[in-house]
């Protein structure tokens, strides 16, 4: 259908509420002892705490750079743990006196209680949690379903404007900052294959993504050594790839895949299904933006080490999308992800992405991605794709404030760096409050179904679910799937 025949929108119906109820509510701690932030997402320093028999109970963190300490209690250790007051009190003390947190930390070493030599560094909280096999605290805010639920309204509220023209988007859906959700001729919320190809991924990692179980002072060693809990024997290379690449195939063979996708990725798609290597399969000189979106999702899988993550992230892509700007671009959506799940600062996020970007220019992950670059040029093919994504990064940063579109700001391309840097301006330039985010990600000049699903995964991972209508989560598409994932990744 032309634009010129474009027919009068529907929106999914709102509640009329007090719009005070529908804001996101900031908490602000008004009385009560001081007390280091609970939660951060950078390396802790730890110490392990032991029972009168020698048996670890408790590990005590601190991290000096976000002013956060607390303790965590592993989950095999019952009634044998110490009384939490201990801990709390002795925190509270420190706050109290003005030191920094690694001081108490420092000041628990000579107890009794302490193990000698156990201070140590873990690279994450996260990271300290699965030592301790308990599952991150409520802080997370069910971020995996937020994160999820916001990657399919994102899709949802952009898919219809995507062949539009931003002048047409004006004249048709209005001003940016009063969008609501979209509703298709047949009345429903529909997502485009964006939100199929990142349920595909999702569920691909949710099969092989086991936690592994190990005696306590070997899985201590293997965290502070290699930054992460050894991968289960079957959490491979060759296992991940069989799995992503079964879940692709059958996505493309699918009943459901009717929402027009992309040449690009049904080609290799179809490739995939034949016993070819991948590598042969991918579409090598492709930097398009549908490898970037789903990449948000292995950024909420639980219990992966930070070169596991990036190595995954750059693999999915590579599967349909083998051009380095789609790899790194992939990688660093899926290290926003996990940053904002784990509480990262809006503010932070910019700096932290260029030092992922930087530590990562000339680093080839031969052990997912195989020969797909050339042998004697891996390190400047791997260079030239973190380049474009800095590049799309900086552009976003200069126009904050600016008031510009997110294509203008970033570019309009349909490529994956582009949207990489649409997708962080609309989050950013709207204070990342969930809903001005899509709206604001999905009127662009440059794709908007695939900009606001990414928007919607970085405000969902950092808001969480609370965050978007109960209209809209109601009615959204594959909703159930959504939610399946999400809240057994939440629980994990």
């Amino acid at each position: 259908m032309s634009e010129a025949a474009a027919p009068e929108p529907r929106f999914v119906p709102r509640r009329h509420i007090n719009p005070r109820f529908a804001d996101d509510m900031a908490f602000t701690q008004v009385s009560g002892p001081a007390s280091y932030a609970s939660s951060t997402a950078r390396p802790v320093r730890y110490v392990a705490v032991a029972d009168e028999r020698g048996v670890v109970t408790t590990y005590v963190w601190a991290c000096d750079e976000d002013d956060a300490a607390g303790w965590v209690v592993r989950g095999d250790a019952g009634t044998r743990a110490r009384d939490d007051s201990r801990w709390m009190l002795s925190l509270r003390e420190g706050k109290a006196r003005g030191v920094a947190p690694t001081v108490v930390l420092g000041e628990l070493v000579a107890s009794p209680s302490a193990v000698p030599g156990s201070l140590t560094t873990a690279p994450s909280l996260e990271g300290l949690y699965d030592l301790a096999d308990v599952p991150l605290p409520a802080p997370r805010w069910r971020s995996a379903r937020g994160a999820l639920l916001g990657l399919a309204l994102g899709d949802a509220m952009g898919r219809p404007l995507s062949s539009l023209s931003l002048d047409r988007i004006g004249e048709v859906y209005g001003a940016w900052e009063s969008m609501e959700l979209p509703l298709s001729d047949d009345g429903a919320v529909r997502v485009s294959d964006q939100t199929q190809l990142s349920l595909a991924v999702g569920e691909a990692l949710a099969g092989v993504a086991v936690p592994a179980r190990l005696p306590e002072a070997e899985a201590r060693r293997a965290l502070t050594t290699r930054g992460a809990l050894p991968a289960p024997p079957w959490l491979t290379p060759p296992a991940v790839t069989t799995a992503l690449r079964t879940h692709l195939v059958r996505w493309r063979y699918s009943p459901d895949n009717d929402r027009s996708p992309g040449r690009t990725t049904l080609a290799a798609c179809e490739a995939l299904a034949r016993p070819v290597p991948w590598q042969e399969a991918t579409a090598a000189g492709s930097k398009g933006c549908a490898a970037v979106v789903r990449a948000a999702v292995v950024g909420l899988a639980p219990r992966l080490s930070p070169d596991r993550r990036s190595g995954i992230a750059q693999l999915q892509a590579a599967l349909t999308h083998g051009h380095p700007t789609a790899l790194a671009a992939s990688d660093l959506a899926a290290h926003a992800v996990h940053l904002l799940r784990h509480r990262c600062a809006p503010a932070d996020l910019l700096p932290e992405l260029r030092l992922h970007a930087s530590a990562s220019r000339y680093t080839y992950r031969a052990d997912w991605l195989g020969d797909l670059a050339p042998r004697a040029d891996a390190a400047s093919f791997t260079a030239m794709g973190w380049d474009e994504c800095v590049a799309a990064l900086d552009a976003a940063e200069a126009a904050l404030g600016s008031g510009a579109e997110p294509g203008a700001a970033a570019g309009a391309g349909w490529t994956a760096d582009a949207v990489l840097g649409g997708a962080v301006y609309a989050f950013l330039t709207t204070d990342a409050h969930p809903r001005h985010t899509l709206r604001r990600a999905s009127h662009t000049s440059g794709p908007s179904a695939a900009t606001a699903a990414l928007a919607g995964a970085l405000a969902g991972a950092y808001r969480g679910p609370s965050g978007w209508p109960p209209e809209w989560v109601a009615a959204v598409e594959y909703g159930e799937r959504l939610g399946a994932l999400g809240g057994a990744w939440d629980r994990d």
